[in-house]
Parts: C-alpha cells; structure tokens; sequence
C-alpha cells in the first residue's frame, strides 16, 4: 500500500508554473529516490507534499489529503523534512535543536548519538559553530527526532567534504538495513543511490518522466535524463 501519494501535482511560483502533473507513489518501508538536472522540479516537489508551495491535484499521505493543510499539521501526519541548505537553530545547543523537534518514539537522543556520533560529542555546542557537515546531520537528526513515518531529505550531501559524505550515506544505508523508515530522497550521486534506493522517480520541466526499480535505471537512462 502506498504510504505518499501524487497524482497530477501542478505548482506555481505566481505567474511562473514549476509542476505539470507530477505524479508517483511510495509504498511504506520504500526508498524511493526522486531525481533529475537542476531546475527540474525536485524541491518543488518537495515544498508541494510538505505545504510550502500551493499545488493541484492530489497529494495524500496514508490516505489522507494534503493539500490545504499548513506545514506544521502535515509534519505532525509523520513528514519529517531535511531540508535544502540546512536551516538549523544556529543559536541553540545541537541538544536544543534535537529537543525543540522530539516526539516520542523510538527516536530519543541516545540512538541519534549511536547514528551520528558527533552529535553526541558535541550535544552542548551551539549549532552556530559546528561544522557545515555537523549541521547537515544534526538537520537530519532533528528530522528523525520527530520520529516520521516518511524521511525527505532534500540535497542533503550537497556540497559537504567527501569524508561527511560518506559518514552520512553510511547512516542512511544504516536507516535503509534497520527497516521501518520510508524515505524520499533527493540526491545527484548515482553510486550512493544505488545502495539505498528501492525504485528512482526522474522529473523533467516538472514532469515525471521515467520511474522504475533502481537497478533498472541503464547509463543510456541516465545521460538522456540526469546528464550522467
């Protein structure tokens, strides 16, 4: 059963449509990873299912309609969002951030330091003087503490030291072996995808063009779609 579903999502930004019908689903336990060049789509999108942007058409989660219902209703649906450029409380301890976002779950500060063990290092820190990785995952983990049902996490490598790269991919595949979480993720690297990602959604001028199982994305998909 799909746990997120679009069918015909259409967004604009006043005058200036972004989405012409988008549509996919993603069943619960699922990694689905959405995808495409820049400019095509994928934030939008992104803003559309978590109320940020006023879309059309049909955007549900477990059965229920998004659309109309501000940001902070949906999160409390179980969305947790990961967004573009990080957005941490950057005057509050990396502890304050975790607590201002938590709900109870099974998500409690002791298992977000197992997953990311700098967050536990430096949970006395402000925000403002971690590093730019640091802040990607204490976004990540500030999302997890609100203890979703669906994970989005927009570009969240974008940009990062290699070595941070890795040390969050190994979370997320971390998060993709324990099961349960059902994850959207944005992300340009093919290779990382490729360890996580159950199925791939690729958009193109905010249109949907290719979905299908992770494996069965070929190069010749990829060059024609994603420019890779």
């Amino acid at each position: 059963m799909s746990l997120l579903s679009l069918d015909t999502v259409t967004a604009s930004y006043g005058a200036t449509q972004a989405l012409f019908g988008v549509g996919f689903d993603v069943a619960e336990g699922e990694v689905v990873a959405l995808m495409g060049r820049n400019g095509m789509g994928k934030t939008t999108t992104v803003k559309a299912i978590c109320g940020m942007v006023r879309a059309g058409g049909s955007l549900m989660f477990d059965g229920m309609p998004l659309a109309g219902r501000p940001s902070h209703r949906i999160a409390r649906l179980g969305i947790g969002l990961v967004p573009e450029g990080r957005r941490v409380f950057r005057d509050l301890s990396v502890e304050e951030n975790l607590r201002a976002a938590a709900r109870p779950g099974d998500w409690t500060l002791q298992r977000l330091a197992d997953l990311f063990p700098r967050l536990g290092e430096r949970r006395g820190q402000r925000a403002a003087s971690l590093s730019g990785g640091e802040q990607q995952m204490l976004a990540i983990g500030r999302a997890l503490m609100t203890n979703p049902r669906l994970l989005i996490l927009d570009e969240a490598t974008e940009g990062l030291a290699p070595i941070v790269r890795q040390e969050i991919w190994a979370a997320l595949t971390g998060l993709k072996r324990d099961g349960g979480l059902t994850i959207l993720i944005v992300d340009k690297g093919l290779r990382e995808l490729a360890r996580v990602a159950d199925r791939a959604v690729i958009l193109e001028r905010g249109r949907d063009v290719w979905t299908g199982d992770f494996d069965a994305l070929s190069p010749e998909i990829a060059v024609r779609h994603l420019g890779v």
